[in-house]
């Protein structure tokens, strides 16, 4: 009887699918940072004053030429990439943890020049 409810949404489904309207197959939504103009030198610090202990990684060192925007993406990108939290504030990112390593990491492949400090 168990099999037989199975097919039977199996059905349902099919018949359903066949029913909806076609959309835009395989379209993925795009998290690359081609628009940035700039790709400059920046520092990767560890922080550890004025958290209560926590440690924060900061990205510090955006050139004028990058506007808000564009760290703010870069901080969004990181965040979802590394799975932590962390802002983009006053020109500088912030990433909670010791995340230096995967920082650099991730900033050379987006064409960054990243050092550790």
């Amino acid at each position: 009887m168990a099999t037989d409810d199975k097919k039977s949404w199996q059905d349902l489904l099919a018949n359903l699918k066949e029913e909806l309207p076609a959309g835009e197959p395989d379209v993925q939504p795009t998290d690359d940072l081609t628009q940035i103009k700039h790709k400059g030198k920046l520092d990767v610090i560890l922080e550890k004053k004025g958290r209560g202990g926590k440690i924060a990684t900061i990205i510090a060192g955006f050139s004028e030429e990058e506007t808000d925007d564009d760290i703010e993406r870069l901080a969004a990108l990181l965040k979802k990439r590394l799975g932590t939290g962390g802002s983009a504030r006053g020109g500088e990112i912030l990433i909670q943890g010791d995340r230096r390593d995967d920082v650099i990491a991730f900033l050379k492949q987006q064409g960054y020049k990243a050092r550790k400090i």
